[in-house]
């Protein structure tokens, strides 16, 4: 299942790593998405540190994480086409982690939940 925080990330955890990216209502308010400042990998992170920047023709914004972890991996293909994120935003993660407490999803939204704010 995926889960949203209330600054429009998403998280969705697959076995012992867990993808993070932009909501597609961030994406659409955002407009077009024209740089990402990506985080290093083997970072760590607490939950709710901001991780990253995401710059459109808008505004820029803060990615903030929705929970901690390790930074195992970003997205490389956003770094050279950004864009890319306002095509299918809960399609292309960001980042991935991994070494994250479970017990922090309790705090995030569920879909039907993020639906509603």
């Amino acid at each position: 299942m995926r889960y949203y925080t209330k600054t429009d990330e998403w998280v969705l955890i697959e076995g012992n790593k867990a993808k993070i990216g932009i909501s597609k209502s961030a994406s659409e308010q955002l407009g077009d998405i024209v740089f990402l400042e990506l985080p290093t990998v083997g970072e760590e992170f607490s939950k709710d540190d901001t991780f990253g920047v995401v710059e459109s023709v808008k505004a820029a914004s803060d990615l903030y994480m929705p929970i901690g972890g390790k930074i195992l991996s970003v997205n490389e293909k956003l770094v050279d086409a950004p864009e890319v994120l306002n095509e299918d935003p809960l399609k292309e993660y960001i980042i991935v982690i991994e070494d994250f407490d479970d017990n922090e999803l309790e705090g995030l939204l569920t879909p039907e939940e993020y639906g509603e704010i």
